[in-house]
């Protein structure tokens, strides 16, 4: 199976910056779109960027121009850089990755653990 490891969450104040990544890891026969997606306590999961395997990219309307999604393929990894950051960004941030495990199989949808990120006014 596929596993997502995220790394880079934390405090940081308004205006500021921070970068997550994601590496996919373990069976991986192939990876189609990665992403980002957040969640607010008592609300839903929900998009922040995602990205295809040729790099074309998907914002959430709430992060456009501050936010910036890329990958690289050979290291199965996402990054999210994150600029202009505001207290309503605070939530707690999901990588995700559309991939098949074996040959075989078909297209699943894989999630990290979650990383916090946490905006201070």
């Amino acid at each position: 199976q596929v596993q997502l490891v995220e790394s880079g969450g934390g405090l940081v104040q308004a205006g500021g910056s921070l970068r997550l990544s994601c590496a996919a890891s373990g069976s991986i026969f192939s990876i189609n779109v990665m992403g980002w997606y957040r969640q607010f306590p008592g609300k839903q999961r929900e998009l922040v960027a995602t990205i295809a395997p040729g790099g074309s990219t998907n914002y959430g309307d709430s992060v456009k121009g501050r936010f910036t999604i890329s990958r690289d393929n050979a290291k199965n990894t996402v990054y999210l850089q994150m600029h202009s950051l505001k207290p309503e960004d605070t939530a707690v941030y999901y990588c995700n990755a559309h991939a098949r495990a074996f040959s075989w199989g078909g297209y699943t949808d894989y999630w990290g653990q979650g990383t916090q990120v946490t905006v201070s006014s």
